[in-house]
């Protein structure tokens, strides 16, 4: 019974005797709001929708679009918006207009549907194997002049999905551009050895009516992930290059019809992009994430990235020093020992993949239990929260979070410019 359940633990410091609890006893963390983040609570408590929402910062977003432009223009490849990361149509043309691309990264049919009606004009390339039906609901589901024989690229990964993409282009008499997924050492999949590749290319060779070979993708975020311990950098980079470069060499050696250059070259993600800047193998690389850098993108390689996406929710309930259910009075002692629990609030909503930003030192009421309807938070008193007063939560990842609060609120200067919906599945 989770959120109805509460611990009476936090009661223990009352047996530490109190000639050692001095030096235990914690220290107040509480601090107000910033200077950014009352502006942005005033103008919510004036123009927002007074429930829990997600704010977009544009003036750092611009900061991080301009990041990525540096990249671009220093590597001389191109770029492309990774959908999943960024679920808003209006949020997708913000950024391809300031980065100058047209090429997209879709990851789910019905957004993929979404895109081909609202984006006509898109290059897209699916980011993860979809199951064929999955295909075949997309054209039967098809809108507008989007041409998938010339704008779409199906992830294959197996000969078996492979060969099931086949029944589907002669099914529908059509013909599938098909993007080769390469396991470059993430190991989540994608072609591992070349006599597995050569039996990808010599299925599309034989079958030029249905299927066009596209090129390859090859996603790397493990390279910023693992412990320098077991790899460096530097060698997880190269086994990446070399398993993509006997890729490229097998193809251009052994199916040299199949060949051109307009092929797609992809690579790299959010984390990793920025160590492909000198490498002359790929020719794109794909940043969804990283354009809002939610905290687990707090990494080194994201040093030009600032954070440009928040969670803000009013605050319903200011209720005092904590005091729990059935212990009353006696609470007291947890807010004597703890100034950080001697004010207690409950928020609209709650438990979200998220973590606490402004005011400073606000904590979990742990012994209350989690909510998604009236999350309680504790502070102390330095955080001069009241009622209708914004708390501000930081992501930890977007892809789902965004897709949870309705429309995207879009600030610049700290006032709210635009209202931009996100997708619908």
């Amino acid at each position: 019974m989770n959120r109805r359940k509460f611990l009476i633990g936090t009661l223990g410091v009352g047996a530490v005797a109190v000639g050692g609890a001095a030096a235990l006893k914690p220290t107040d963390h509480g601090a107000p709001h910033d200077d950014y983040f009352r502006t942005l609570n005033d103008e919510l408590k004036r123009n927002g929708p007074m429930r829990p929402s997600v704010v977009i910062d544009l003036d750092r977003l611009d900061r991080n679009i301009a990041a990525v432009n540096a990249f671009t223009a220093a590597s001389g490849k191109h770029y492309r918006i990774v959908e999943k990361s960024l679920p808003s149509l209006a949020l997708m043309q913000y950024i391809a207009q300031r980065t100058n691309t047209k090429r997209l990264m879709s990851f789910h049919q019905p957004f993929l549907n979404h895109d081909a009606e609202n984006m006509p004009d898109a290059d897209i390339l699916l980011g993860k194997p979809l199951p064929a039906r999955s295909a075949q609901l997309f054209y039967e589901n098809l809108k507008g002049d989007f041409d998938p024989k010339r704008q779409l690229q199906w992830l294959i990964d197996t000969p078996e999905r492979l060969a099931q993409y086949l029944d589907v282009a002669r099914g529908l008499g059509t013909k599938m551009r098909v993007n080769i997924e390469l396991d470059v050492g993430l190991h989540r999949g994608g072609v591992k050895e070349l006599p597995a590749l050569g039996e990808l290319l010599k299925t599309i060779a034989a079958h030029a009516e249905h299927l066009e070979f596209a090129g390859f993708m090859g996603y790397d975020p493990h390279i910023v992930a693992i412990p320098s311990i077991v790899a460096s950098r530097e060698t997880l980079l190269r086994r990446v290059l070399d398993h993509y470069q006997a890729c490229v060499d097998f193809t251009r050696r052994e199916y040299a019809a199949l060949w051109h250059e307009g092929l797609t070259l992809n690579t790299a993600g959010s984390p990793s992009y920025p160590l492909h800047r000198d490498e002359k193998i790929s020719n794109e690389v794909s940043i969804g994430t990283g354009m809002l850098k939610p905290t687990h993108y707090d990494i080194d390689t994201l040093q030009n990235h600032v954070p440009a996406v928040y969670i803000a929710t009013p605050v319903l309930k200011a209720t005092g020093p904590t005091e729990l259910p059935g212990l009353d009075e006696k609470s007291a002692i947890i807010s004597w020992w703890d100034p950080n629990q001697r004010e207690t609030y409950f928020i609209y909503g709650g438990n979200w993949m998220a973590e606490y930003e402004s005011p400073k030192g606000l904590q979990f009421y742990s012994s209350f239990g989690h909510s998604s309807n009236q999350e309680g938070i504790n502070g102390s008193p330095a955080t001069g929260l009241k009622v209708d007063d914004q708390v501000f939560f930081r992501p930890t990842v977007v892809e789902e979070v965004l897709l949870e609060f309705g429309d995207l609120l879009a600030l610049r200067g700290g006032r709210i410019v635009e209202r931009w919906p996100v997708y619908r599945n």
